[in-house]
């Protein structure tokens, strides 16, 4: 069955941080881009970032992420995550991560490129 569970959202304040988790089964991320998109409330979904499969390893940002956010892979674990740190008011909403095959070359970034596979979601809330 293939499938990718996120995790990790919660309530923090602004300043804080956490790491969202996003594990696989059924396939193997190393050989696939991940990425991580969000919507906040009332606001259209956004690519956060997202890396290359492990034989490339580049990853990207969205600019209201870089420096802040960074993105990583524990092949062992089958798992990407997601550190995010500094977290702003505008960081709130669900976090989805998604993978796409290899040789899709446009930007990782812009979910219209093809993610066939989507994770549920976790929710972040920066809150004070």
């Amino acid at each position: 069955q293939v499938q990718l569970v996120e995790s990790g959202g919660d309530l923090v304040q602004p300043g804080g941080s956490l790491r969202l988790s996003c594990d696989a089964s059924g396939f193997t991320l190393g050989f696939l881009t991940v990425g991580w998109f969000r919507q906040g409330p009332g606001k259209d979904l956004e690519g956060v970032s997202c890396i290359r499969r492990t034989t490339d390893g580049s990853a990207y940002y969205a600019d209201s992420v870089k420096g802040r956010f960074t993105i990583s892979r524990d092949t062992a674990k089958n798992t990407v995550y997601l550190q995010m740190n500094s977290l702003k008011y505008e960081d709130t909403g669900v976090y989805y991560c998604a993978v796409q095959p290899a040789n899709v070359r446009a930007s990782c970034l812009d979910y219209s490129s093809g993610f066939p596979y989507v994770g549920q979601g976790t929710e972040v809330t920066v809150s004070s």
